[in-house]
């Protein structure tokens, strides 16, 4: 079997989709699957993801790297599946999956934690399901 390549998109590729391929690098060891991450748009004033994001992801042993990236039309065509982490973004592609997570302010830890459990709770399920596909 070939590469399997999933593409996490959420809006500003600040927080939900970050996390998402933070968590996915961490638990998958399968070497033939590859993930990237993107927003649909760029947030000009702040581009970085919040530091409160980064706290809580490495408590839970979690890395998020790399400032937030945009979608292009290659990121669409690499992908054989993209998952959309948030509630407030449509893509017209093949192969899309919505896992509607709503957006949180950096300030609100609680709704970071909570929203951070949600995307590993499915990034879990994710991994096993994959595992016996790959």
């Amino acid at each position: 079997r070939g590469m399997m390549r999933i593409l996490f998109v959420c809006k500003y590729n600040r927080f939900r989709s970050k996390v998402a391929e933070a968590i996915f690098l961490a638990l998958n060891k399968n070497k033939k699957i590859k993930v990237r991450s993107r927003g649909t748009i760029l947030d000009k004033l702040k581009p970085y993801v919040a530091r409160s994001v980064i706290k809580i992801m490495k408590k839970k042993g979690y890395k998020v790297e790399g400032k937030p990236k945009k979608i292009s039309k290659k990121d669409i065509s690499w992908s054989d599946l993209i998952i959309i982490v948030a509630d407030n973004v449509r893509l017209k592609s093949r192969n899309v999956v919505y896992w509607k997570i709503s957006d949180v302010s950096q300030e609100d830890i609680r709704g970071i934690k909570e929203r951070v459990n949600k995307i590993e709770k499915r990034i879990k399920k994710l991994v096993l399901n994959l595992n016996e596909k790959v």
